[in-house]
Protein backbone atom coordinates (compact mmCIF):
# COMPACT_ATOMS: atom_id res chain seq x y z
CA UNK A 1 0.00 0.00 0.00
CA UNK A 2 1.10 3.04 -1.02
CA UNK A 3 0.61 5.59 1.92
CA UNK A 4 1.16 8.71 0.15
CA UNK A 5 -0.64 8.24 -2.94
CA UNK A 6 -3.67 5.65 -1.73
CA UNK A 7 -2.87 3.59 -4.81
CA UNK A 8 -2.31 0.17 -3.85
CA UNK A 9 0.57 -1.49 -5.54
CA UNK A 10 1.35 -5.02 -6.79
CA UNK A 11 4.58 -5.84 -7.42
CA UNK A 12 5.37 -9.52 -8.23
CA UNK A 13 8.30 -11.04 -6.32
CA UNK A 14 10.02 -12.24 -9.65
CA UNK A 15 10.08 -8.79 -11.18
CA UNK A 16 11.56 -7.35 -8.19
CA UNK A 17 14.25 -10.22 -8.02
CA UNK A 18 14.58 -9.68 -11.82
CA UNK A 19 15.39 -5.74 -11.33
CA UNK A 20 17.45 -6.21 -8.29
CA UNK A 21 19.94 -8.92 -10.81
CA UNK A 22 20.23 -6.53 -13.32
CA UNK A 23 21.49 -3.61 -10.76
CA UNK A 24 23.71 -6.15 -9.41
CA UNK A 25 27.81 -5.20 -10.63
CA UNK A 26 28.72 -6.70 -13.87
CA UNK A 27 31.04 -9.32 -11.81
CA UNK A 28 28.25 -10.15 -9.42
CA UNK A 29 26.28 -11.36 -12.64
CA UNK A 30 29.16 -13.06 -14.45
CA UNK A 31 29.83 -14.88 -11.13
CA UNK A 32 26.32 -15.84 -10.36
CA UNK A 33 25.99 -17.03 -13.99
CA UNK A 34 28.80 -19.01 -14.08
CA UNK A 35 28.23 -20.67 -10.98
CA UNK A 36 24.27 -21.81 -12.75
CA UNK A 37 25.87 -23.02 -15.71
CA UNK A 38 28.94 -25.16 -14.00
CA UNK A 39 27.48 -26.00 -10.54
CA UNK A 40 23.46 -25.35 -9.89
CA UNK A 41 22.30 -26.57 -13.38
CA UNK A 42 23.99 -30.21 -12.85
CA UNK A 43 23.05 -30.75 -9.49
CA UNK A 44 19.64 -29.97 -10.25
CA UNK A 45 19.57 -32.06 -13.10
CA UNK A 46 20.98 -34.72 -10.89
CA UNK A 47 18.60 -34.43 -8.41
CA UNK A 48 15.57 -34.27 -11.50
CA UNK A 49 16.48 -37.45 -12.55
CA UNK A 50 16.95 -39.09 -9.39
CA UNK A 51 13.32 -38.13 -8.53
CA UNK A 52 11.93 -39.82 -11.73
CA UNK A 53 12.27 -42.96 -9.22
CA UNK A 54 9.51 -43.01 -6.52
CA UNK A 55 10.52 -42.70 -2.77
CA UNK A 56 9.92 -46.56 -2.00
CA UNK A 57 11.98 -47.02 -5.14
CA UNK A 58 14.54 -44.30 -4.12
CA UNK A 59 15.09 -45.96 -0.68
CA UNK A 60 15.34 -49.39 -1.71
CA UNK A 61 18.56 -48.60 -4.25
CA UNK A 62 19.82 -46.14 -1.76
CA UNK A 63 19.99 -48.32 0.89
CA UNK A 64 20.64 -51.83 0.15
CA UNK A 65 23.00 -53.99 1.23
CA UNK A 66 25.70 -53.64 -2.01
CA UNK A 67 25.67 -49.39 -1.52
CA UNK A 68 25.71 -49.62 2.27
CA UNK A 69 29.01 -51.33 2.12
CA UNK A 70 30.38 -49.19 -0.68
CA UNK A 71 29.42 -45.96 0.91
CA UNK A 72 31.45 -47.70 4.07
CA UNK A 73 34.01 -48.33 1.71
CA UNK A 74 34.26 -44.44 0.49
CA UNK A 75 33.83 -42.43 3.23
CA UNK A 76 35.62 -44.50 5.68
CA UNK A 77 38.64 -44.80 4.32
CA UNK A 78 38.25 -41.21 2.58
CA UNK A 79 37.93 -40.23 6.26
CA UNK A 80 40.84 -42.01 7.26
CA UNK A 81 43.06 -41.25 4.53
CA UNK A 82 42.39 -37.48 4.46
CA UNK A 83 42.90 -37.65 8.25
CA UNK A 84 46.46 -39.38 7.98
CA UNK A 85 47.09 -36.82 5.34
CA UNK A 86 46.41 -34.11 8.20
CA UNK A 87 49.07 -35.37 10.56
CA UNK A 88 52.01 -36.35 7.73
CA UNK A 89 50.76 -33.34 5.73
CA UNK A 90 51.14 -30.70 8.12
CA UNK A 91 54.87 -32.58 9.17
CA UNK A 92 56.05 -32.11 5.38
CA UNK A 93 54.52 -28.61 4.69
CA UNK A 94 56.44 -27.87 8.24
CA UNK A 95 59.75 -29.62 6.85
CA UNK A 96 60.07 -27.71 3.78
CA UNK A 97 58.88 -24.15 5.58
CA UNK A 98 61.62 -24.54 8.20
CA UNK A 99 64.32 -26.53 7.03
CA UNK A 100 66.92 -26.04 4.16
CA UNK A 101 68.55 -29.23 2.50
CA UNK A 102 69.99 -30.53 -0.51
CA UNK A 103 67.19 -30.96 -3.33
CA UNK A 104 64.77 -28.94 -1.26
CA UNK A 105 62.53 -27.52 -4.75
CA UNK A 106 63.11 -30.70 -5.93
CA UNK A 107 60.78 -32.52 -3.38
CA UNK A 108 58.68 -29.15 -3.16
CA UNK A 109 57.79 -29.59 -6.60
CA UNK A 110 57.22 -33.67 -6.46
CA UNK A 111 54.44 -32.77 -4.02
CA UNK A 112 52.15 -31.52 -6.43
CA UNK A 113 52.82 -34.36 -8.58
CA UNK A 114 49.43 -35.92 -7.93
CA UNK A 115 47.79 -32.56 -9.04
CA UNK A 116 49.44 -33.47 -12.47
CA UNK A 117 49.75 -37.36 -12.63
CA UNK A 118 46.72 -38.88 -15.01
CA UNK A 119 44.77 -40.61 -11.91
CA UNK A 120 45.09 -43.76 -14.21
CA UNK A 121 48.70 -43.83 -14.58
CA UNK A 122 49.11 -43.02 -10.31
CA UNK A 123 46.61 -46.01 -10.43
CA UNK A 124 48.79 -48.27 -12.52
CA UNK A 125 52.08 -47.46 -10.55
CA UNK A 126 50.82 -47.66 -7.14
CA UNK A 127 49.09 -51.28 -8.09
CA UNK A 128 53.05 -52.40 -9.98
CA UNK A 129 54.87 -51.03 -6.68
CA UNK A 130 52.41 -52.40 -3.94
CA UNK A 131 51.88 -55.99 -5.57
CA UNK A 132 53.34 -59.27 -4.24
CA UNK A 133 55.86 -59.11 -6.89
CA UNK A 134 56.61 -55.11 -6.41
CA UNK A 135 59.11 -52.68 -4.59
CA UNK A 136 57.79 -51.74 -1.62
CA UNK A 137 54.69 -55.16 -1.95
CA UNK A 138 57.29 -57.61 -1.96
CA UNK A 139 59.26 -56.31 1.23
CA UNK A 140 55.33 -56.37 2.76
CA UNK A 141 54.00 -59.78 1.81
CA UNK A 142 56.44 -61.83 3.94
CA UNK A 143 54.27 -59.73 6.98
CA UNK A 144 51.55 -60.89 5.61
CA UNK A 145 50.34 -57.30 4.18
CA UNK A 146 48.50 -57.21 0.86
CA UNK A 147 47.91 -53.91 -0.52
CA UNK A 148 47.23 -54.12 -4.11
CA UNK A 149 43.65 -55.34 -5.02
CA UNK A 150 42.61 -54.76 -1.07
CA UNK A 151 41.13 -52.14 0.61
CA UNK A 152 44.01 -51.02 1.64
CA UNK A 153 45.14 -50.34 -1.46
CA UNK A 154 42.11 -48.12 -1.78
CA UNK A 155 43.34 -46.08 1.09
CA UNK A 156 47.01 -46.15 -0.25
CA UNK A 157 45.49 -44.45 -3.49
CA UNK A 158 43.78 -42.21 -1.91
CA UNK A 159 46.35 -40.54 0.31
CA UNK A 160 48.48 -40.14 -2.74
CA UNK A 161 45.98 -38.34 -4.43
CA UNK A 162 45.54 -36.37 -1.34
CA UNK A 163 48.27 -35.44 -0.33
CA UNK A 164 48.84 -32.07 -1.60
CA UNK A 165 45.44 -30.19 -0.26
CA UNK A 166 46.94 -30.79 2.69
CA UNK A 167 50.59 -29.55 2.45
CA UNK A 168 49.55 -26.52 0.17
CA UNK A 169 46.75 -25.73 2.50
CA UNK A 170 48.88 -25.63 5.66
CA UNK A 171 52.56 -24.28 3.72
CA UNK A 172 51.74 -20.83 3.39
CA UNK A 173 50.24 -20.32 6.74
CA UNK A 174 53.54 -21.74 8.53
CA UNK A 175 55.53 -19.43 6.22
CA UNK A 176 53.70 -16.31 7.48
CA UNK A 177 54.51 -17.40 11.08
CA UNK A 178 57.01 -15.86 13.03
CA UNK A 179 59.63 -17.90 14.14
CA UNK A 180 60.11 -15.48 17.08
CA UNK A 181 56.94 -16.12 18.61
CA UNK A 182 58.53 -19.63 19.26
CA UNK A 183 61.47 -18.31 20.50
CA UNK A 184 59.63 -16.11 23.06
CA UNK A 185 57.93 -19.09 24.16
CA UNK A 186 61.21 -20.95 24.80
CA UNK A 187 62.65 -17.87 26.70
CA UNK A 188 59.64 -17.97 29.03
CA UNK A 189 60.46 -21.98 30.02
CA UNK A 190 58.11 -23.81 27.65
CA UNK A 191 59.14 -26.97 26.16
CA UNK A 192 58.88 -27.68 22.55
CA UNK A 193 55.66 -29.57 23.28
CA UNK A 194 54.04 -27.18 24.97
CA UNK A 195 55.26 -24.60 22.50
CA UNK A 196 53.85 -26.99 19.77
CA UNK A 197 50.27 -27.72 21.29
CA UNK A 198 49.79 -23.56 22.56
CA UNK A 199 51.71 -21.16 20.32
CA UNK A 200 51.67 -23.61 16.83
CA UNK A 201 48.67 -25.86 16.69
CA UNK A 202 46.02 -23.57 17.62
CA UNK A 203 46.20 -20.85 14.87
CA UNK A 204 47.15 -23.89 11.94
CA UNK A 205 44.41 -26.05 13.45
CA UNK A 206 41.90 -24.20 11.14
CA UNK A 207 44.31 -24.50 8.20
CA UNK A 208 44.50 -28.02 8.57
CA UNK A 209 40.72 -28.93 9.10
CA UNK A 210 40.31 -27.01 5.89
CA UNK A 211 42.95 -29.26 3.90
CA UNK A 212 41.85 -32.55 5.77
CA UNK A 213 38.49 -31.28 4.51
CA UNK A 214 40.02 -30.68 0.70
CA UNK A 215 41.55 -33.86 0.76
CA UNK A 216 38.48 -35.76 1.87
CA UNK A 217 36.47 -34.13 -0.97
CA UNK A 218 38.95 -35.35 -3.33
CA UNK A 219 39.40 -38.99 -2.07
CA UNK A 220 35.60 -39.33 -1.88
CA UNK A 221 35.17 -38.44 -5.74
CA UNK A 222 38.43 -40.57 -6.55
CA UNK A 223 38.07 -43.11 -9.70
CA UNK A 224 40.88 -43.54 -11.67
CA UNK A 225 43.58 -44.96 -9.36
CA UNK A 226 41.33 -46.59 -7.32
CA UNK A 227 39.83 -48.74 -9.89
CA UNK A 228 43.18 -50.12 -10.76
CA UNK A 229 44.68 -50.79 -7.10
CA UNK A 230 41.63 -52.76 -6.01
CA UNK A 231 39.68 -55.34 -7.10
CA UNK A 232 36.54 -53.93 -7.11
CA UNK A 233 34.63 -56.97 -5.29
CA UNK A 234 31.34 -56.23 -3.17
CA UNK A 235 31.56 -55.66 -0.07
CA UNK A 236 35.47 -55.92 -0.03
CA UNK A 237 37.11 -53.09 -1.84
CA UNK A 238 34.32 -52.07 -3.95
CA UNK A 239 33.60 -47.95 -4.00
CA UNK A 240 30.50 -45.96 -4.65
CA UNK A 241 32.25 -44.34 -7.76
CA UNK A 242 32.86 -47.59 -9.16
CA UNK A 243 29.50 -48.57 -8.54
CA UNK A 244 28.25 -45.71 -10.27
CA UNK A 245 29.98 -46.67 -13.09
CA UNK A 246 28.91 -50.00 -13.09
CA UNK A 247 25.42 -49.04 -13.33
CA UNK A 248 25.72 -46.97 -16.16
CA UNK A 249 27.19 -50.04 -17.98
CA UNK A 250 24.27 -51.57 -17.39
CA UNK A 251 22.05 -48.57 -18.76
CA UNK A 252 20.28 -48.02 -14.90
CA UNK A 253 21.01 -44.35 -15.19
CA UNK A 254 18.17 -43.59 -12.55
CA UNK A 255 20.01 -46.11 -10.09
CA UNK A 256 23.42 -44.41 -10.88
CA UNK A 257 21.92 -41.19 -10.01
CA UNK A 258 20.49 -42.23 -6.85
CA UNK A 259 24.03 -43.43 -5.72
CA UNK A 260 25.20 -40.22 -6.36
CA UNK A 261 23.03 -38.42 -4.94
CA UNK A 262 23.19 -39.76 -1.73
CA UNK A 263 27.35 -39.31 -2.35
CA UNK A 264 26.12 -35.84 -2.66
CA UNK A 265 24.29 -34.96 0.49
CA UNK A 266 26.54 -37.02 3.15
CA UNK A 267 29.26 -35.55 1.48
CA UNK A 268 27.55 -31.68 2.30
CA UNK A 269 26.97 -32.98 5.54
CA UNK A 270 30.28 -33.87 6.20
CA UNK A 271 31.49 -30.57 4.81
CA UNK A 272 29.46 -29.05 6.72
CA UNK A 273 30.51 -30.51 9.40
CA UNK A 274 33.95 -29.77 9.26
CA UNK A 275 33.43 -26.30 8.15
CA UNK A 276 31.52 -26.03 12.09
CA UNK A 277 34.61 -27.17 13.54
CA UNK A 278 36.73 -24.61 11.43
CA UNK A 279 34.45 -21.76 12.56
CA UNK A 280 34.85 -23.37 15.79
CA UNK A 281 38.92 -23.50 16.12
CA UNK A 282 38.37 -19.92 14.85
CA UNK A 283 36.89 -18.53 17.62
CA UNK A 284 38.90 -20.59 19.83
CA UNK A 285 41.61 -19.22 18.80
CA UNK A 286 40.71 -15.37 19.00
CA UNK A 287 39.94 -15.73 22.57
Amino acid sequence: MNLSSGVTTNIKPGKVFLKNLIHLPWTWRITLGYLTIMLFIPIVAMFLKASTESPAKFWEIATSDLALATYNVTFVTSLLAALLNGVFGTLIAWVLVRYDFPFKRIIDATVDLPFALPTSVAGLTLATVYSDNGWLGSLLAPMGIKVSFTRLGVGVAMVFISLPFVVRTVQPVLQEMEAEIEEAAWSLGASQWQTFWKVILPPLLPTILTGVALGFSRAVGEYGSTVIISSNTPYKDLIAPVLIFQRLEQYDYSGATVIGVVLLGISLVLLLAINFLQAWARRYDSR
